[in-house]
């Protein structure tokens, strides 16, 4: 272990109370919106997609507050509503054109809080904001029953409950924090040859990648070499429920969305025979597509990244009443992607299911295609994006990779036990691996031949089929099978250890001792 990584550690722990401060109240902040009257401020879907602002003015104002960044003005909301702020030791000596740039990258929504439901299934135990109200009222069985890990009760104390505290505001904070100790290390070379800018975006729950994506569309095309990423560290949660916490994950599978619409023709539920049923016919060409998905019709695999899949996820229904033949029936298909698939090619397998062919044949509509997201930002900006996210895959030989073990062997794993394959600790040994679900990561992705963003060979960037992106990885507190679940919880020995992660890899990652 070098001096700096003794540093690192060191400061990681003596913050370690002030990042759960933080993070309990980002946690929190909702609450004193979701029931508030609209025309005094409040937001019933505060804290979800595209109402992030509360939490993150909360966390701008603390960013200034703690020093996590030299000056006031190096923190800032951009068009979108992406919450940016950096760090860099401009005494280094070295031209901001020829530094490393690391960008760390978090979101900041969560998904729909279910309070009541927070509150019946624990017994009242636990509140989706306030937290754990009372231990008594909650039991392993329950725990073991919502979650997909939960740690000997000798060790529920470490446990910090609400929704987002495992996708990802630990993650977050933990990139707040790391920024404070690395400016204060900086004279020990911290922040020698590199530029750290610090993403907490918003929409990623709703539109994954949206605030990256802005950011490949409108900052970096013709900007100079000091704001294009030579690496993302991706800060969602890279714990697995069986393998371990805290893993370094280097890929992700891609998704889309896949719409459907069968329009037929809508008459008195009495005399269905003079209508045309849409949800009839819709549910067969759900049945069908479920039945090919079972036998891997259509489906590749990938040794690292997994099959595809194909899942029904949403649905509406035009109907004049219920004693009637519906009019119309739109249904979506989650598809997961992984390498060798395209969106084409899984749009064309819908088209070509025979209940498609049937219903069409019968004289009904049916329309597939991708969905645009046109929802605005809390700012108001409409990316108007198609709904497909894209893969990627960095290689683990990658130098990005290498100095993210090197870093992890440096400040993680002379403060942990943990082995690899026995639960969810954190493991003493790094554990590079992939994500189950999707990240923001799916928003860097550009096409191979696009120039608009200057990218010297010196970034290596990765080249993958048609499209290329900076090399990307994930690192954060949070195990994955615990995200978007009743009692949502994060073990905060996590967020220590991701911190002193964050805080030294920029100086491993640009050779610095």
């Amino acid at each position: 272990m070098s001096k700096l990584d003794g540093r690192v550690a060191e400061l990681a722990e003596k913050y370690h109370p002030l990042a759960i401060e933080i993070l309990k109240e980002a946690i929190r902040i909702p609450a004193d919106y979701v029931d508030r009257p609209v025309e005094q401020g409040g937001d019933p879907r505060c804290g979800t997609s595209n109402h992030e602002f509360p939490r993150l003015d909360f966390l701008r104002r603390k960013i200034i507050e703690i020093g996590a960044v030299r000056d006031a003005k190096d923190v800032d909301f951009d068009a979108f509503g992406n919450l940016v702020w950096v760090v860099s030791d401009p005494s280094d000596g070295i031209p901001a054109g020829s530094k490393k740039v690391i960008y760390l990258d978090g979101h900041t929504d969560t998904v729909k809080p279910l309070r009541d439901v927070w509150l019946a299934k624990t017994n009242g135990g636990v509140d989706v904001y306030d937290g754990l109200l009372d231990r008594s009222k909650i039991t392993k069985a329950m725990l073991e029953k919502e979650l997909g890990w939960v740690p000997p009760e000798t060790e529920w104390d470490h446990l910090l409950f609400g929704r987002g505290s495992a996708d990802q505001l630990g993650g977050v904070i933990s990139q707040i924090v790391a920024s404070k100790i690395l400016l204060e290390l900086a004279p020990e070379g911290a922040l020698k040859g590199v530029i750290v800018r610090s993403y907490a975006t918003v929409c990623e729950e709703d539109n994954d990648g949206a605030g990256p994506m802005y950011v490949m569309r409108n900052v970096l095309p013709g900007a100079a070499p000091e704001l294009v990423p030579d690496v993302v560290i991706l800060t969602d949660s890279t714990g697995d429920a069986n393998k371990g916490a805290l893993g370094i994950y280097r890929g992700q599978r891609g998704r889309m969305q896949i719409e459907v619409t069968v329009t037929g023709r809508s008459s008195h539920g009495s005399m269905p025979w003079m209508g045309l049923n849409p949800l009839e016919y819709g549910a067969a060409i759900l049945k069908e597509a479920a039945e090919k998905y079972e036998k891997r019709e259509g489906f590749l695999d990938n040794a690292f990244l997994g099959h595809g899949t194909r899942t029904a996820s949403w649905a509406t229904l035009d109907t004049p009443s219920d004693c009637a033949v519906p009019a119309r029936f739109t249904f979506r298909f989650d598809r997961r992607l992984t390498i060798g698939e395209t969106p084409e090619q899984s749009v064309k397998d819908v088209e070509a299911l025979s209940s498609v062919a049937a219903a069409r044949a019968a004289g009904l509509e049916v329309s597939v295609g991708i969905p645009v997201y046109p929802d605005a930002s809390w700012k108001g900006y409409v990316l108007n994006n198609d709904q497909i996210y894209l893969g990627w895959v960095t290689p683990e030989d990658h130098p990005a990779i290498t100095a993210a073990v090197t870093a992890y062997k440096g400040v993680v794993s002379p403060h942990v036990n943990g082995v690899s394959g026995t639960g969810g600790f954190i493991p003493k040994e790094p554990r590079v691996d992939r994500w189950i679900f999707s990240t923001d990561g799916v928003g860097y992705p550009v096409p191979k031949d696009d120039t608009s963003i200057p990218v010297g060979e010196a970034k290596k960037w990765v080249v993958s089929g048609a499209y290329k992106h900076p090399a990307m990885f994930g690192f954060a507190p949070g195990i994955e099978q615990n995200t978007h679940k009743i009692a949502e919880c994060v073990d905060i020995r996590e967020v220590r250890h991701c911190i002193a992660f964050l805080a030294r890899f920029p100086s491993v990652f640009a050779g610095n001792a």
